[in-house]
């Protein structure tokens, strides 16, 4: 009993409460500054707390190693999604979605166990999209629209998360690359992208997925710090600086975020 409280339980409740204050923030901000704040550190910080805890630090490193990667895979799916929302919102969520498991399943075949590949790969997706988006398509954020939330809508989101990371530590009986890969899994940028569509519609929609693209890179950063701060500090101590670095860039990305139309 005490095993299935801790183990799956406790995550499950955390990531759902984590996922409901993101989502006023979101609500609160628009999409250039909700986009950016809603892609801070959270539930992957609970996936891998409890993957160290779980299993033990050097379990958590090694998952951290495959997120970065993974990372640029989701921006993927988010550039996709927001260039094919204007033609339909089935061809965009099926598109993405695709293009998520073929990638994904090709990180997994190639067994990546290299932070520095996977940091490349995040780097060169970020980049890519961003010219895409700005350059080709010009998708542009916007910043006087609110989502807003209702009680299905905070608990479906809410449920969402906690499932995601309950899989993520019940797949560390697999290996850290599935841990890692699902700690990850865009289910709340799904819900996020598909919200935004039906309360705003398609402009909407692909604004806050340009704002998300950029975001992500914090917890990118989270990751990356995670996989070398927990091979020399505790848990408790590893978490704390791998978080306060990418609030650092979050912060920094803010600053800047004017660049951005």
């Amino acid at each position: 009993m005490n095993f299935i409280l801790f183990q799956l339980f406790l995550p499950f409740i955390l990531s759902a409460i984590l996922v409901i204050i993101i989502m006023f923030i979101a609500e609160k901000y628009g999409t250039k500054i909700g986009g950016i704040l809603g892609t801070l550190p959270s539930t992957i910080v609970i996936a891998l707390i409890f993957l160290a805890i779980n299993n033990d630090q050097n379990f958590a490193s090694e998952s951290a190693i495959i997120i970065p990667a993974e990372l640029g895979i989701n921006i993927c799916f988010l550039a996709i999604f927001a260039i094919l929302i204007n033609k339909s919102i089935y061809l965009a969520f099926f598109s993405s979605l695709s293009i998520w498991i073929i990638f994904s399943s090709f990180l997994i075949l190639i067994n990546l166990n290299n932070i520095l590949i996977s940091i490349a790969i995040y780097v060169i997706s970020l980049s890519i999209a961003l010219i895409i988006l700005e350059k080709i398509f010009k998708i542009k954020s916007i910043q006087n629209e609110r989502i807003k939330y209702d009680l299905k809508k905070i608990a479906f989101r809410g449920i969402l998360a906690g499932i995601i990371i309950t899989v993520a530590i019940l797949l560390s009986n697999i290996g850290p690359i599935f841990s890692g890969i699902f700690s990850v899994f865009p289910a709340i940028i799904i819900s996020t992208m598909l919200i935004s569509y039906k309360e705003y519609g398609s402009e909407f929609a692909s604004g806050i997925a340009k704002s998300m693209i950029i975001g992500i890179s914090s917890v990118a950063l989270y990751a990356t710090a995670i996989h070398f701060t927990y091979q020399y500090f505790d848990i408790v101590i590893g978490s704390i600086i791998s978080y306060c670095t990418s609030l650092l860039l979050t912060i920094s990305i803010l600053k800047i975020k004017n660049i951005f139309h």
